[in-house]
């Protein structure tokens, strides 16, 4: 087991958006998570922290666009995003805090 610290550096926020509340309604939560976290590890920091049954874990890497900051080109970072699939009759309540 690793620490709490460790779990939130792991799975950052929830992401709220329209598709992760259309998500929401077939039991997958969103979130964003570390760069180089794999499913294995987001499976673990989900059940530890929120403790509920997990059944599946999807991920995607969504790539910085490049935009101008004060006039100058620069790159936003890129974001790895986690869609939890939880099991049958575990819920997680995003609208509060953490």
């Amino acid at each position: 087991m690793t620490a709490k610290a460790e779990l939130y550096d792991i799975v950052r926020k929830p992401i709220i958006t329209e598709k992760a509340t259309m998500a929401s309604e077939n039991g997958a939560v969103v979130f964003e998570v570390a760069i180089d976290a794999n499913k294995p590890q987001i499976k673990e920091a989900v059940e530890t922290l929120f403790g509920v049954k997990v059944k599946a874990v999807n991920t995607s890497i969504t790539k910085g666009k490049v935009k101008r900051f004060k006039g100058k080109l620069g790159t936003r970072k890129d974001v790895k995003k986690a869609y939890v699939t939880l099991e049958d009759g575990n819920t997680i309540d995003v609208t509060t805090g953490l």
